[in-house]
């Protein structure tokens, strides 16, 4: 039986890539943060010793908005610890097997901010920057070992960790996407459900999904 991996599992985004990909001939694990502790690589490579993965989706995230004068170290260190590190480390786990294995499926959850931060938030844009070149440097180290690496930006979705957002901004990230609307974790699941198993040509891209243009 194949298995995913899905981390940051017990997320609003994570829960639905989860759902999306549940099939007869798949084992689907959604570790969440207490199960799996992505900033501890040694937790993450005793998660990855015992469960293998022909997929992993990296869907940890948190986001600790401020510009960089007023951002503390500690917010920083936190933001790059989760959404890059932690996603590094899950990759230098599972890359082991999905060698031995002739072959996996690493997803990057990134964000539009990584390619058009907007003001306030330097950490988050900057660490989901950095795993566009991730993607870029796994998929070219590891193409010839029929292992995928790709990256997806799901846009503005309605998450837990989107709550805060007030309803004014809300509206102005509306207005800024050509299509005037948002799409569902549940369709970014579809979505990623579709790459994997319709896609299986396709390695080292970025997939941007809502209708933002710049």
């Amino acid at each position: 039986m194949n298995q995913a991996v899905i981390t940051g599992g017990n997320g609003t985004l994570g829960s639905a890539i989860a759902a999306a990909l549940e099939h007869p001939d798949w084992r689907i694990l959604a570790p969440s943060s207490t199960e799996m502790d992505v900033r501890d690589e040694t937790a993450v490579q005793r998660f990855f010793q015992e469960n293998d993965a022909a997929l992993l989706v990296c869907a940890a995230g948190i986001i600790r908005d401020a510009p960089l004068l007023r951002m503390t170290r500690d917010s920083w260190d936190d933001v790059f610890a989760v959404n890059f590190k932690g996603a590094a480390a899950c990759a230098k786990a599972v890359l082991p097997e999905m060698i031995r294995n002739g072959g996996g499926h690493i997803i990057f959850i990134s964000s539009f901010s990584a390619l058009h931060p907007p003001v306030g938030q330097a950490a988050y844009a900057t660490a989901k920057a950095a795993l566009l070149g991730l993607t870029a440097d796994l998929a070219r180290s590891h193409g010839e070992r029929n292992i995928r690496i790709n990256a997806v930006l799901p846009g503005f979705i309605e998450t837990r960790m989107t709550e805060s957002v007030t309803a004014l901004r809300r509206e102005q990230v509306r207005e800024s996407h050509v299509l005037k609307r948002f799409n569902t974790p549940a369709e970014v699941g579809k979505f990623i459900r579709h790459l994997h198993h319709e896609l299986p040509h396709t390695s080292g891209q970025v997939f941007q999904l809502d209708s933002r243009i710049s």
